[in-house]
């Protein structure tokens, strides 16, 4: 067995791991959120996200229901489920994902079984301090139609096309989301002095208050929207809001 070690990004890789093995791993964490597992034909990557890595996952996390609400469409999180094929040898836990045109199809699953179940329409990755190995064909072989990868300064829009992936300047389902928009969000919501969300460049909202600032009241998010998603992750639960025709890719 072979290990290579990324101190910075606190990732292990290991080479001739079997799938017993990684279905060993997942079983002993099930109930943690971190690290998190990703397995590829018998190499199995372990990363422990860093602070600095789970912020901007947040604002992404923020970011999609948020553009959701105002299309009047549902989402539907499912945070950093793990999801596996054995038959593929190959499975993932994502930073983020959501399941958006079939997020009715697997609402209420406790568990998503990727033999009956679709895969999640938008996984999101983060990458910002030290390049990870490539998951995307991993994404592609267990179907992923959308992954958004942000390396801390811009969010890369991929959509599967065949068996690979190409980048697009926005996307199709959510069109006010280009490549700024999650850089520009994250300043938001962190505080970055004398930073405010640009309206005209992320669609958010041309009245958008600064999160920091913004009102807080029962049932209101920190952008003053009520979000109306629901799954895994921290945030809330709503009634399912309207039904709009999703767009694809």
């Amino acid at each position: 067995m072979a290990v290579v070690q990324s101190v910075q990004e606190q990732r292990i890789i290991l080479y001739n791991i079997g799938w017993d093995t990684y279905e060993g791993l997942l079983r002993d964490h099930a109930n943690t959120s971190a690290p998190r597992f990703t397995y590829d034909r018998g190499t199995l990557e372990i990363m422990s996200p860093l602070p600095e890595h789970e912020r901007f996952n947040r604002a992404i996390q923020l970011l999609v229901p948020i553009v959701v609400e105002e299309m009047g469409a549902e989402v539907y999180s499912r945070g950093s489920t793990t999801f596996n094929r054995e038959d593929l040898l190959r499975g993932f836990e994502p930073d983020s994902c959501f399941y958006l045109q079939n997020a009715a199809r697997v609402h209420g699953n406790a568990k998503v079984d990727l033999h009956v179940d679709p895969a999640p329409d938008l996984v999101v990755e983060i990458d910002i301090t030290h390049p990870s190995p490539d998951k995307l064909p991993i994404y592609a072989r267990i179907g992923v139609p959308k992954v958004w990868r942000y390396d801390g300064a811009r969010l890369e829009i991929l959509a599967l096309e065949g068996d690979k992936y190409t980048a697009r300047p926005s996307s199709r389902a959510l069109p006010t989301c280009h490549g700024r928009c999650a850089h520009d969000v994250a300043a938001a919501q962190y505080g970055r002095r004398g930073h405010r969300l640009d309206a005209e460049r992320t669609g958010v909202g041309a009245h958008t208050p600064h999160p920091r600032r913004a009102k807080r009241r029962r049932g209101v998010g920190a952008y003053g929207i009520r979000p109306r998603v629901r799954g895994h992750g921290r945030m809330p639960y709503a009634p399912t809001p309207r039904r709009a025709s999703w767009p694809h890719g």
